[in-house]
């Protein structure tokens, strides 16, 4: 499946990285690494979606409780991606690797044996750190093994890996959720981690950056984790207890006082994690509130869909899965194409043209109601909105900066992304969950349901999945009930779809109202070694995804290898730790 977690510049983490001798003699060892290493969080990302409804019935769980399944993962490797690879570069990229690889690994296990809810959720919180450690030092280490001249092949094996793992992963998770338990996707991040750790420790050799900085903001970082903490957890706990429950109202108050702190402490910090002066540009906070809202309304959109196919429709999830095969594949067809756009038009009509599209996207799904046709039809639209948008998004992003501040320039837009989703997981979580139980009360009144339909399908309240029906009901009376509990989720998740549409709107909105006309068209850009020049938009037309199915890697190889010239380090947060 198309993972709604991935990342808008991982290949600028690539490009910004300095070659190391002794990596580059191990190359082809320090790729096979990565290569495992970056799939254990691909494949562990786009199969977690279409399990969900799986694991709230296993476990007895509530949607709430679904929303920290997800939730507590994107915490951790939000508020901790920018300081990843810092610290990879202080203390040493294979070092952090493997501890990386280590504490997903172990916390994927932790998830595969989890006895309850509370102790997934616990596991996936680990899981998240391991990522932010893991995934960043996974790019750095395809950096330092691999010269200008070489970084295209080495990036087309890595992408060519991902697009396989995003693919397959959803279709056998499906098979495997169907056939075996949800636990089993979990406990195969830990087979994959045993080479992933004996190539690492036997071919990799360390490399540091010399010029990092001594300072990590390790103080920004808790402010952002405690902060986000906080206001997720107010907008969940909003669900359950309503909003004026003591507990929510000092959480979300809180949140953004910590959010608040967390800005002045970067303000003020000599090696910020989040240089505040690069928001002094118009395009650059433009587009990242672009990434903000149509990262957010994907992730959301992403959330609610197995849920409305599973439960609602009656779909396997192997289904499910494979409904996400569209969307993937046209994003990775015409994912060269978006570059002649940008040549023809400028960023702004790609930027503004793309989230309308996937708009449209969202509305065909909201629509359908989750018949599989109308999904196929819907989730082929949106992969082409998608792919509209992400090359230019990402060429934005770089080009609102000075040349030496893309590195940390992608890494927060990389966090954006992740921020978005995980924002929009939890405050449109808890609105549907609302709607879904004022959807249950209202089908109820309609029907005139007798005494036992209606315990029944109150058993339903506060979750998504359809629960087991009484013995005591007629066939007639159970499916009576079941028909209610359908048509309430059909009705919650059209209304989830409807808001995810309106965001992708208003984030072209945003590209309308900050980027200027013609930005980025034909920009001088020198070519390759033996030709003239040629420009920034037209380079882009080279552009392959890291992954057919993750649709927010996007490849813009000849823009990002001769327009930028390469920083000292070797993360994509470097820039943000004492080098100007």
């Amino acid at each position: 499946m198309a993972n709604p977690r991935a990342l808008p510049c991982d290949e600028a983490a690539i490009r910004a990285s300095a070659t190391v001798p002794a990596c580059a003699a191990h190359k082809t060892w320090v790729l096979a690494a990565a290569v495992l290493g970056s799939t254990l969080a691909f494949v562990d990302e786009s199969v977690v979606n279409v399990a969900l409804p799986k694991m709230e019935s296993d476990l007895g769980a509530t949607l709430a409780a679904m929303q920290w399944v997800i939730n507590a993962y994107m915490l951790c490797m939000s508020a901790l991606l920018l300081v990843g690879g810092a610290t990879a570069d202080q203390f040493g990229r294979r070092r952090i690797f493997l501890i990386g690889v280590v504490v997903f690994a172990a916390a994927s296990l932790g998830c595969g044996l989890a006895a309850n809810v509370g102790v997934l959720i616990a596991a996936r919180t680990v899981q998240g750190a391991g990522a932010a450690l893991l995934v960043p030092c996974a790019l750095a280490l395809i950096g330092a093994a691999f010269d200008e001249r070489e970084r295209g092949a080495a990036i087309g094996i890595w992408s060519g890996a991902s697009a396989i793992a995003a693919g397959v992963a959803p279709l056998l998770g499906g098979v495997l959720v169907d056939h075996w338990s949800w636990r089993v996707i979990f406990l195969i991040n830990p087979v994959l981690a045993i080479p992933t750790l004996w190539i690492t420790l036997r071919h990799v050799p360390e490399s540091r950056d010399p010029l990092a900085g001594s300072a990590i903001d390790w103080r920004g970082a808790l402010l952002a984790f405690t902060g986000l903490g906080s206001v997720v957890y107010g907008l969940i706990a909003s669900s359950a207890r309503g909003p004026s429950d003591p507990r929510v109202l000092t959480a979300l108050p809180l949140g953004v006082l910590l959010l608040v702190a967390f800005v002045l402490a970067e303000r003020g910090s000599r090696s910020p994690m989040m240089p505040l002066e690069l928001f002094r540009s118009r395009v650059f906070s433009g587009i990242n509130v672009l990434t903000l809202l149509l990262y957010g309304a994907l992730g959301g959109a992403f959330f609610f869909l197995p849920f409305l196919l599973i439960q609602a429709r009656g779909d396997s999830t192997t289904a499910a899965g494979a409904a996400y095969l569209p969307f993937t594949l046209v994003l990775g067809v015409l994912s060269r194409w978006s570059g002649q756009l940008m040549d023809r038009f400028g960023a702004r009509g790609p930027l503004s043209v793309g989230p309308i599209v996937a708009a449209l996207g969202f509305v065909l799904l909201a629509l359908g109601g989750g018949r599989y046709g109308f999904t196929l039809l819907a989730m082929t639209v949106l992969g082409f909105g998608m792919a509209v948008t992400v090359a230019p998004l990402t060429a934005t992003v770089l080009n609102a900066v000075p040349t030496h501040r893309t590195g940390v320039a992608s890494g927060i837009n990389n966090a954006v992304a992740a921020i978005g989703s995980l924002l929009l997981i939890a405050a449109l979580g808890s609105v549907a969950l609302a709607v879904f139980n004022h959807s249950l009360d209202r089908e109820l009144r309609a029907v005139d349901a007798p005494a036992g339909v209606a315990q029944a399908v109150h058993a339903a309240r506060n979750g998504f999945v359809i629960p087991a029906m009484p013995a005591s009901l007629a066939p007639a009376e159970r499916e009576r009930a079941r028909t209610i509990i359908e048509e309430a989720l059909v009705q919650t998740v059209r209304f989830a779809l409807w808001i995810a549409a309106a965001l992708a709107l208003l984030s072209a909105l945003s590209a309308a109202l900050t980027i200027p006309r013609g930005q980025q068209r034909g920009v001088p850009l020198p070519g390759p070694p033996g030709t003239g020049p040629t420009t920034r938009a037209r380079a882009l037309r080279e552009t392959s995804m890291s992954s057919i199915g993750i649709p927010f890697r996007a490849r813009t190889r000849q823009a990002l290898e001769y327009s930028f010239p390469r920083p000292t380090s070797t993360a994509v947060v470097a820039d943000a730790h004492g080098r100007r």
